[in-house]
């Protein structure tokens, strides 16, 4: 579980919205968001346990509902061990406890199958969800069973949101802009970018350790992008000695999830029982593939920012370093965009939270991955990726990335 446990407490009463101080700045956080992480069930489901300490067993997490009354319908759950019966009715999800209060939803007949509460954050001691007739609801706080920190979900939701979002104003506002002023606005939020994906890299690196977190980023980028918290699921229950030791089975892990996969709009290429083919076969063949990251981050990976990005890539040979993770990180198991977002998103990071050394121009001067086609679209619009001194890369799809992000309600 990778949620940070010094997450501040929410600062805005308003209901359905928390607004916290994060690393970077305020960001916002919405039961929307709440209830979408439940529907993927991103969070370690195996440790779910209600407050008064019963274990809860999500065998589905109901249908989700976006009309009044209960936020889930027709979730089935198990409370107990494995004996007990699984039951079907339905679940409501706050940001806060007494929010079930405060909407009256004890007073409304339809509420009376609600089977479980979920709340993110943690009541006050004492307090108790009840029902018509005081009956007695079961409590489940998400908050310590996240697999990443709320800013991260919250980052990542933002992103989302640009994914199919037009290109028209970015002419009108960053036209104007001199080369000069433009290069500066891109790289003070890509360094910010950089500097957040660090912090998340150190909170997943105190958690889990070097070899563990490598597993968990490696599974997370393959599960880009909905599947995601299935892959975190299945990299906390089946670790790397296992899969490197050929004691996991793609198949039978895929089928263990199979209620969770969002598989509607996946292309081929990006099906989650092909990525965890490629991830098989890729750790059994370099089953000491997080020792040679190590040393991927001890070789000439230090890149400065003041040349093109054609010149820099030359002048470090970053195509061939490029090759050289494909083949003797990966097994050539990945490739592609994929293999871009597992270098930027996932080694990289990784390697400066762990030997605080600063890969950042090497971030910024690798290809770009997978982003949003505004992000690559709009640089090419606005001039900055021309194909020849400065081809498309990371660090600057990011800051452009960042600036869209910074002018964006939260979600």
């Amino acid at each position: 579980m990778l949620v940070s446990t010094d997450v501040p407490k929410p600062i805005d009463p308003s209901f359905g919205l928390a607004e916290m101080q994060g690393l970077y700045g305020a960001f916002s956080f919405s039961e929307k968001l709440l209830q979408k992480l439940w529907w993927r069930g991103d969070f370690d489901r195996a440790a779910a346990t209600t407050l008064d300490g019963q274990p809860v067993r999500i065998a589905h997490p109901g249908k989700w509902n976006l009309l009044g009354g209960p936020d889930f319908t027709s979730a089935r759950l198990r409370f107990g061990g494995e004996g007990a019966p699984d039951l079907v009715g339905d679940v409501e999800l706050h940001l806060r406890s007494g929010d079930w209060d405060t909407h009256g939803h004890a007073r409304d007949p339809a509420y009376d199958r609600v089977l479980l509460h979920v709340v993110l954050f943690p009541p006050e001691p004492g307090r108790v969800t009840r029902g018509a007739g005081g009956r007695v609801i079961p409590v489940l706080v998400l908050l310590p069973l996240l697999h990443r920190a709320l800013e991260e979900f919250a980052t990542d939701e933002a992103v989302e949101s640009l994914a199919d979002r037009p290109l028209a104003r970015l002419p009108q506002e960053l036209g104007p802009l001199s080369p000069a002023a433009l290069v500066d606005l891109l790289q003070r939020h890509a360094r910010t970018r950089w500097q957040q994906k660090v912090h998340f890299a150190d909170v997943r690196l105190r958690r889990l350790g070097w070899e563990a977190a490598l597993h968990h980023a490696a599974l997370e980028i393959l599960g880009f992008r909905f599947n995601r918290g299935a892959m975190l699921r299945i990299a906390g229950q089946c670790p790397l000695p296992a899969w490197c030791a050929g004691q996991v089975d793609p198949a039978e892990v895929f089928r263990s999830e199979q209620t969770s996969w969002s598989l509607q709009g996946v292309r081929p290429a990006n099906h989650p029982r092909r990525r965890l083919g490629q991830y098989a076969t890729w750790v059994q063949a370099v089953p000491d593939w997080p020792a040679r990251v190590l040393a991927l981050g001890a070789s000439r990976l230090g890149i400065g920012l003041t040349e093109s990005t054609r010149t820099a890539r030359r002048a470090s040979g970053l195509s061939a370093v490029r090759a050289r993770v494909a083949r003797e990180i990966c097994a050539d198991a990945i490739g592609g965009t994929r293999l871009d977002n597992l270098v930027c998103d996932g080694l990289l990071p990784l390697l400066a939270a762990q030997t605080a050394n600063d890969f950042y121009g090497c971030w910024y001067h690798w290809f770009t991955g997978d982003l949003p086609p505004v992000v690559i679209g709009g640089l090419r619009q606005l001039g900055f990726f021309d194909g020849r001194d400065q081809p498309a890369c990371h660090g600057a799809a990011q800051g452009l990335l960042g600036w869209l992000l910074e002018r964006e309600p939260g979600p």
